[in-house]
């Protein structure tokens, strides 16, 4: 299934996309919860997808929604940093024996054909496309051989980065948590959609369509499976929350000179299967 969170007529919903259009999850069946985190923590994606089977509600159109951020205010957004080996290596860095992790908050999330912001007080916004998974079901001290079975699908991500925030300190928190830069969507494409840990596929980001990125999903340092090992060692996982899992090369920052996204540009991130995300870029306004 492929489901995202959308407005229309001035209400939000969670809803399924059939083709060319989505069909809400309260016309599947009236009792179901009207938000996708809902749908997650109580478990109903086997029931979406049963009543989405035998359900021949027309549904409203793709080109009459409005996408919101999948998850609007998802519990845990964990980041994982430099987890290709070319990225980490131009960013001066080897790759690590352990996960670089750091969180974002919701406030910084836009959705799939919403703006990327800009802030008044730097002009150095860079991109970052990556793919993320979603959790499915409460988990804590997973195994890498079970790690995949809380997965409850994967999304797009453009972790948009003001590079000299992010600088300022050791710590990169503030660098990746301004308002409106981290782009979550379009959809949720569930695991039986897609290949395990989406192994062979293949991420790229383009810059007002020139290729920026390319990166295979074979060559993340810490895969998916091992991620979820790692960080449900840690904390528990719970239904809802993102773990975005990084970036490969070819960043604005390590380019001689530094490209920097600027107000009027479209950037776009697509992994196999999983769709383009698309977003503009606009300055904060004064």
């Amino acid at each position: 299934m492929r489901l995202l969170t959308f407005e229309y007529d001035g209400k939000e919903h969670a809803g399924v996309r059939r083709e060319n259009r989505v069909i809400p999850a309260e016309e599947l069946d009236p009792e179901l919860p009207a938000t996708l985190f809902e749908l997650l923590a109580n478990n109903h994606l086997p029931a979406v997808a049963s009543r989405l089977a035998h359900s021949h509600a027309p549904g409203i159109a793709l080109a009459d929604i409005n996408y919101r951020p999948l998850l609007p205010r998802p519990g845990k957004i964990a980041c994982i940093g430099r987890n290709y080996a070319a990225h980490a290596a131009e960013s001066g860095a080897e790759g690590s024996p352990f996960p670089e992790v750091f969180f974002r908050g919701a406030t910084s999330l836009v959705a799939h054909q919403s703006p990327i912001i800009r802030p008044q007080c730097s002009d150095m916004l860079d991109f970052e496309g990556e793919f993320a998974l979603v959790i499915g079901k409460t988990c804590r001290h997973a195994t890498e051989e079970n790690a995949l079975e809380y997965v409850a699908g994967y999304t797009l991500f453009n972790d948009a980065t003001i590079r000299n925030y992010q600088r300022f300190a050791s710590q990169w928190t503030v660098g990746k948590n301004f308002d409106g830069t981290g782009a979550l969507g379009p959809e949720l494409v569930t695991v039986d959609e897609v290949p395990a840990g989406l192994s062979g596929c293949t991420l790229t980001t383009t810059l007002n369509g020139v290729l920026m990125q390319t990166g295979h999903v074979d060559d993340l340092i810490f895969p998916v499976k091992k991620l979820i090992q790692i960080l449900s060692e840690c904390m528990t996982l719970e239904p809802g929350d993102i773990v975005v899992t990084g970036t490969p090369s070819g960043v604005g920052f390590a380019r001689i000179p530094p490209l920097w996204m600027k107000p009027g540009d479209t950037v776009e991130v697509e992994v196999t299967g999983l769709g383009k995300l698309v977003n503009n870029v606009i300055d904060e306004m004064r």
